[in-house]
């Protein structure tokens, strides 16, 4: 049976690896890492709410990134980033982003966001909608929310 802290990823977002993310070592600069993360933040957030956002009316922004380099992306590798939503709080949400390769599922990084609600209009900190909460927790199948 699988833990209930077992990251379950029901999002993967194929990544493109251009010749402008390598560096002099010849791997993925760690840069292009955070690149990465940001655009499988947005396509899974376009998938949590089944529809494009319009990100000038964001109503969640990010508080905390943390990321581990856990091995180099090469050139040619076929590699995805993965996002789920880990725990749902009363002003924030969590995500755990991992970028793989697709192939053997050789783990390559490993982030974690902490994102908060936001108010558009005032500029300040806000409760996350229920929508928000709703919305992730039925993509990710079960109750995320903090008792």
């Amino acid at each position: 049976m699988e833990s209930i802290d077992t990251p379950i990823f029901h999002h993967s977002q194929p990544l493109q690896i251009r010749f402008n993310d390598v560096d002099l070592l010849g791997h993925v600069n760690n840069s292009i890492y955070f690149a990465f993360y940001d655009l499988g933040k947005s396509r899974y957030f376009e998938a949590v709410k089944a529809q494009n956002i319009d990100w000038k009316k964001a109503d969640v922004v990010i508080a905390n990134v943390n990321a581990d380099f856990v091995a180099p992306i090469y050139p040619g590798e076929a590699v995805a980033v993965q996002t789920c939503t880990t725990e749902i709080g009363h002003r924030s949400f969590k995500l755990l982003q991992q970028i793989v390769n697709t192939e053997t599922g050789q783990v390559k990084g490993i982030c974690r966001t902490v994102m908060v609600g936001f108010d558009v209009q005032s500029g300040v900190a806000a409760a996350i909608s229920d929508e928000w909460k709703e919305a992730l927790c039925r993509f990710e199948g079960r109750d995320l929310r903090k008792k």
